[in-house]
C-alpha cells in the first residue's frame, strides 16, 4: 500500500476520535526513519496539547489502528503536538494564522521564487496573500503550496 493511502484510511480512522476528544488533527506523516517506520500524529486543541493529550490519544488510536490492522508491518507509534513552527496544510491554517511570519515553498516557480518568508496577510477564495519585507505583496494559489510552516517568532 502506498504511504499516500495509508496516511489517508489513518486520517479516517483518527479524526472522529479527536473531534470527540475536542481535539484536531493537524497532520499526519509516514514515513521511514533511521532504518524503521515511523507513523507519526500531530494534534491540537484551543489550550494546548499536554503530555497526558498525547500519552491518551496514542494509547486509544494505538488501538485502533492494530484492531483495524491497516499497517502490515512493525512501525512507531508517535503523537505530538505540531509546535511552534506548526505545518499549515489546510485552508483554515491559513485563515487561522493571518498575521504570522511564515515559510511557504511552491511547487513551481512564482515571478521566479519558490521560497517565500512573509507575513501572512490575507487567504480568500484559495489564494494566499503574503507581505515580504521589502513590502511586496504575493499572490500564492493554495493548491501550489509545497510546504508552508510558521515561523518562530520569539
Amino acid at each position: 500500500m502506498k504511504v499516500e493511502d495509508v496516511i489517508l484510511q489513518v486520517r479516517e480512522l483518527a479524526e472522529p476520535v479527536l473531534l470527540e476528544k475536542g481535539m484536531e488533527l493537524v497532520d499526519i506523516e509516514y514515513k521511514m526513519e533511521h532504518g524503521r517506520w515511523v507513523l507519526r500524529f500531530f494534534i491540537d486543541k484551543q489550550e494546548g496539547i499536554t503530555v497526558d493529550d498525547c500519552g491518551d490519544v496514542s494509547a486509544e488510536l494505538g488501538t485502533i489502528l492494530e484492531v483495524k490492522d491497516i499497517i502490515h508491518h512493525s512501525y512507531t507509534l508517535e503523537v505530538s503536538s505540531p509546535g511552534l513552527d506548526r505545518a499549515l496544510t489546510r485552508e483554515k491554517d491559513f485563515v487561522r494564522y493571518k498575521g504570522r511570519k511564515v515559510k511557504i515553498k511552491t511547487k513551481q516557480p512564482i515571478l521566479g521564487r519558490r521560497n517565500f518568508l512573509a507575513i501572512l496577510d490575507d487567504f480568500k477564495e484559495g489564494m494566499v496573500f503574503l507581505i515580504d519585507s521589502e513590502g511586496k505583496r504575493w499572490e500564492i494559489p493554495f493548491n501550489d503550496i509545497d510546504k508552508a510552516r510558521l515561523e518562530i517568532q520569539l
